[in-house]
């Protein structure tokens, strides 16, 4: 499945549009992330942690909206758009989406 933010492939027509797919995936911080966390913004440096957890959030949605367009028969997902969006209370989660439009190519 190729999957791209362009509404173009280089080389490739597309020969139906199947219509938006979509994928959602939902993470939620621990304790032990946010202590972590903590400590970096003092000290300064990176969250391996947090990235990890956005990078698997990010694959998940993407996978989603990838079997999503398989479904429809689709070669292809174009013009992908990942948002990111704070849920929660205490802002304790985190939502990762993908929306983009699945196509048959020629």
């Amino acid at each position: 499945m190729i999957i791209t933010t362009t509404a173009v492939l280089q080389g490739r027509r597309v020969r139906e549009y199947l219509g938006i797919v979509t994928g959602e995936a939902v993470i939620g911080a621990n304790i032990v992330k946010d202590i972590m966390a903590s400590i970096r913004d003092i000290v300064g440096g990176r969250s391996a942690s947090y990235e990890k957890a956005l990078r698997t959030a990010r694959e998940e949605a993407l996978r989603e909206m990838a079997s999503q367009a398989s479904a429809r028969g689709a070669d292809a997902v174009i013009g992908v758009d990942l948002d990111y969006e704070v849920l929660g209370s205490a802002n304790g989660m985190l939502m990762v989406s993908s929306t983009g439009t699945a196509v048959a190519l020629e």
